[in-house]
């Protein structure tokens, strides 16, 4: 089973929904803790109908989202290890929301979503691999890269 992730850093609306496409993804799970965005379209709502419009299902599970206490501490330290571990931590609590998602992730070609373009500066990499087995691939769809590489994690 392949487990899918992608960022929408630096990419338009249509330009996301064209690599969702492309990529056969048929359910999009927005990891994100608090679903909103300055970007036009990323909110949960406009989200949620574009993807809709665009043939596939999409969720939010607000559980696997970087609580905002971990995220203010990474913007304050920049501390990536120190991130990691806090956000590994809070994630093992988790349980019932993980075990969802991977029943998710069997019934549909999933893909999770959250903001950074580079998945190794995202806690969607830590969910996606807390909820793969030694057998599952994790594929990271990329996007085009953004002027700057995003220096925090969001969540």
């Amino acid at each position: 089973m392949t487990i899918w992730t992608i960022g929408y850093e630096g990419v338009s609306l249509d330009q996301f929904l064209e690599l969702l496409k492309a990529n056969g993804i048929e359910h999009l799970v927005d990891i994100r803790e608090a679903p909103i965005s300055r970007k036009v379209g990323f909110a949960k709502s406009a989200l949620s109908e574009a993807v809709g419009r665009a043939g596939m299902q999409y969720s939010h599970v607000q559980a696997l989202g970087c609580p905002k206490p971990i995220r203010d501490r990474h913007r304050e330290t920049a501390d990536w290890g120190r991130y990691t571990r806090d956000f590994k931590i809070y994630l093992a609590g988790q349980n019932e929301a993980l075990a969802q998602l991977r029943a998710t992730v069997v019934a549909a070609r999933t893909c999770l979503l959250c903001y950074e373009a580079d998945h190794n500066r995202c806690h969607r990499t830590f969910v996606a691999e807390a909820i793969s087995s030694p057998a599952d691939e994790l594929r990271h769809i990329a996007v085009t890269p953004p002027s700057r590489q995003s220096e925090l994690a969001f969540g």
